[in-house]
């Protein structure tokens, strides 16, 4: 094929076998809020709720001066790599190099993206990342909203697997709070869980969750694969890590969350550049670069509508 030339971004995630792969890999993605970015950062209100009473015919109207009103921040975070590609593969390869490697690279954004947004367990402060993980912010005391550090982080008991109750744990602290919708939770495990969900037994040692047929734990016959009667959106990226990465190697998470209270920024859409070997940065070797990049923001709307099961082995 002719070496391509073009010095601009273009947005790749407006090709359906790009944002599939995306949305296949990141649940964040796939369930969250997308809210639109047009600067660097973006305030979103949150409301501590109102508070309703009776009024006597002809009475005046209770006022709420109790509850705080404040805002969340979305900060955009840039995300990036580059691929070095040979001329000859480009002018000799049968095959689409060029497509195969912006889906690989959608595919690792995806990974990096759920990371980055749900299990890095160290601050923004010390990551150099422009927000917070879901993992941390459990971990943190907010005066604001409320929340107290930890109260909804569950963590099995080394050695023991997991247990019928620790399943049951977290989802019970977000179905009892004021931040639950059954038609917008949502369950983000690491596929590990799927393995398991089938070892949990009763005291007969019969399975508790039957597998889908299509073979996920958890599934009811015939469709994907639920917990509880919510859905489970397998995630490579829940993992903990010290930092974000595609590749995490740390626990294994499960995360019992309301989809409306997770918020995607969205700045820039996952775009491709090409920089050619005729002219660029490569011309001495005839080599050109794929240069992707994206900007997301990612921020919790309230720490209460979100619960964590982590899997210590």
């Amino acid at each position: 094929m002719p070496n391509q030339v073009f010095d601009q971004w273009i947005p790749v995630e407006y090709s359906p076998d790009v944002i599939q792969r995306v949305k296949q890999n990141s649940a964040v993605i796939a369930y969250g809020q997308n809210v639109p970015m047009t600067t660097e950062s973006r305030s979103t209100p949150r409301s501590g709720g109102v508070t309703m009473g009776g009024i006597a015919k002809g009475g005046n109207y209770g006022q709420d001066t109790t509850t705080a009103n404040d805002a969340v921040w979305l900060y955009a975070q840039k995300y990036g790599g580059a691929v070095p590609i040979a001329e000859e593969d480009l002018n000799d390869s049968l095959a689409d190099i060029v497509n195969a490697k912006t889906i690989d690279a959608g595919t690792s954004f995806a990974k990096l993206f759920d990371n980055s947004c749900l299990a890095v367990t160290g601050a923004k402060g010390t990551t150099g990342w422009a927000f917070d993980s879901l993992y941390y912010l459990l971990t943190q005391s907010n005066a604001v909203s409320g929340y107290v550090a930890n109260a909804n982080l569950n963590k099995t008991t080394a050695g023991s697997g997991v247990q019928y109750n620790d399943l049951r744990k977290p989802l019970k602290q977000v179905e009892s709070g004021d931040y639950f919708d059954p038609g917008n939770l949502v369950v983000i495990a690491h596929p590990s869980f799927a393995d398991s969900l089938r070892g949990v037994v009763d005291n007969q040692g019969r399975p508790i969750f039957n597998e889908s047929s299509n073979g996920t734990a958890g599934g009811g016959q015939g469709g994907g694969a639920t917990l509880f009667g919510h859905p489970v959106h397998w995630s490579l990226g829940a993992k903990t890590s010290a930092t974000p990465t595609p590749t995490p190697t740390g626990n294994p998470l499960l995360i019992i969350a309301s989809a409306n209270y997770m918020l995607v920024g969205n700045r820039e859409p996952l775009s491709v550049q090409n920089i050619d070997g005729n002219t660029g940065l490569g011309a001495l070797s005839d080599t050109a670069y794929l240069k992707f990049r994206s900007r997301r923001a990612f921020a919790v709307g309230h720490e209460n509508a979100f619960a964590i099961l982590e899997n210590v082995g």
